[in-house]
Formats: C-alpha cells, structure tokens, sequence
C-alpha cells in the first residue's frame, strides 16, 4: 500500500466519507472542497496520521498547501517519515 492509499484510507475514516471518499485522486482538493474537513476535522486527522504513520507533526508544519490535495497530504506524511 502506498502512502496516497494509506492516507486515503486515514481520511475516508477520521471524515467517515464512506463510498464517495473511493473517487478521490492525488488531485482531489481537500481543504475547502471536502465540508466534513472543518478545523476540528484537521485536528482530528492530523492525529490519526501520526499515530498511524507513527510521526510528530508539529503546529509549524502545518499549512494550507499541506492540506490542499490528497497528494500533496501524502506527500508531506512521506516526508515526515523520512525525517
């Protein structure tokens, strides 16, 4: 499974998308475009991606390009495992 999947199957759960989380792609937006990705959402993934990835993420890490599409989410869990 690759970290795209992964982090997929993370936010199909912590947002319980269901169905309609299958059709997102590296190129879905997520922040602004999913509803159920509020600020307590975020919160809620960001821990779930740290206890899954078993990483630290720091307030400093974050940033909107962070959470701007499910590539770029998965691109920044990639980098923080290779920390």
């Amino acid at each position: 499974m690759t970290y795209l999947d992964e982090v997929k199957a993370t936010l199909i759960d912590v947002l319980s998308l269901g169905d309609a989380g299958q059709r997102l792609t590296a190129d879905s937006p997520l922040l602004g475009s999913l509803p159920e990705l509020d600020s307590m959402a975020v919160v809620s993934l960001i821990g779930a991606l740290e206890e899954r990835f078993d990483i630290a993420i720091d307030d400093d890490d974050i940033s909107a390009s962070t959470f701007e599409t499910l590539g770029s989410l998965a691109d920044f869990v990639a980098a923080k495992r290779a920390e």
